[in-house]
Formats: C-alpha cells, structure tokens, sequence
C-alpha cells in the first residue's frame, strides 16, 4: 500500500496532479479542498495516499491532512459511495463541515453535492453516524446554541446567509420559539448587523 508520496509537484489539472518521486510519475487525484492549497508546479509537495486496486485500474488519490484522507476512507465503506462521490464531497465541504453535517444529520447539506440525491445522503449519515473519528458533537456544543434547530439554520441558510451569520442569529432564537417564529426573530437579527 502506497501511503504517502512526497516528490516534485509537476502538473496540476484539477482534480488530477502529477509528482515526480526520484524519477518516477505519479498521477494522483486530489479532492479540491487539498488542491486549492498545493504549492505551484515545480515544488516540494507531501500527500498522505490511498491506493484503490480495480479490474482495469490501480488507482491513487491524494490529501493534504489525516482527516480528509480519514473520511475519505470511511466513505469509501458505505455501499454506492465510490471513489469520484468521495472526492465531491471533499471537495463540496470542509472537514469540519462534514463532520457536522454528520453529526447533525443534515441531508440537505449533502444533497447539493453533485452525484448524490436524498436517498444516498439519508443512508450516507446513518452509516457515518458516530462513526467519524473525533465526531463532533462536543464541538458542535461549543458552536451551537442548547436551543437549536436545524430547520432555522437551514432555512437561513437557504435565504443566502453563511453558516456562521445562520448560526451567530441562531444563538439568540428562544427554546420554546416555533420554526416559523424562530426564522423571522433570526432574520431581524441578522437586519441588525
């Protein structure tokens, strides 16, 4: 198993790049969270791997950090979860975005990932559920209200607000507060900035 590559960064054609490694060239795909952050063609690059073996292919794919390539893997394990859906997901959301949306049971966040419908993402958290290594329900703690409501944040995510404005107006919505009422007191607040 071919584990980590480091050589000379020679091409990079998203989402493929090609490092030379002591003579020899590596093709490897890369998720766009770690493409964006390669250096230019003609340096030094490290990827952690993972090497997938086919019928008609050995495949390589490449991450920046230990928890792309962990999640990376874990998706790898749910059935109709392939390499290509893997690394839209990676490249549709940060790791931590990801973790929360598992944690949170989030669909809808999933669904705009090109390749994956309502089905796939409902059956993708359950599996992944608890499962993510570090899952983050301590830390959504620390970044969520007690009170919260994920119909609120996605409806406000929906209105065009970034999480983090979704989830600051969030914090100040009342627990006993309907959806309908909650979305209307969070976009007041959100006037207010």
């Amino acid at each position: 198993m071919i584990g980590c590559i480091t050589g000379i960064l020679l091409e990079k054609i998203p989402p493929h790049l090609l490092a030379d490694c002591n003579g020899i060239g590596y093709e490897i795909d890369v998720p766009m969270s770690t493409f964006y952050n390669l250096p230019s063609t003609g340096n030094k690059v490290t990827l952690l791997t993972q090497l997938i073996v086919r019928e008609d292919a050995h495949l390589l794919y490449g991450f920046l950090t230990q928890q792309e390539r962990q999640i990376f893997r874990e998706l790898l394990k749910i059935s109709g979860i392939g390499a290509r859906i893997a690394l839209a997901i990676l490249s549709g959301m940060s790791v931590m975005d990801f973790s929360r949306t598992v944690a949170l049971q989030d669909t809808t966040r999933l669904i705009r990932v090109p390749g994956i419908g309502k089905k796939t993402a409902e059956r993708l958290l359950l599996e992944l559920k608890g499962r993510l290594e570090g899952d983050i329900n301590s830390a959504t703690s620390d970044v969520l209200p007690l009170n919260y409501t994920p119909d609120i944040l996605n409806a406000l995510i929906s209105l065009g607000y970034s999480e983090k404005e979704a989830l600051s107006a969030v914090k100040h919505v009342p627990v006993s507060m309907d959806v309908s009422s909650g979305i209307k007191l969070a976009l007041k607040i959100l006037s207010k900035v």
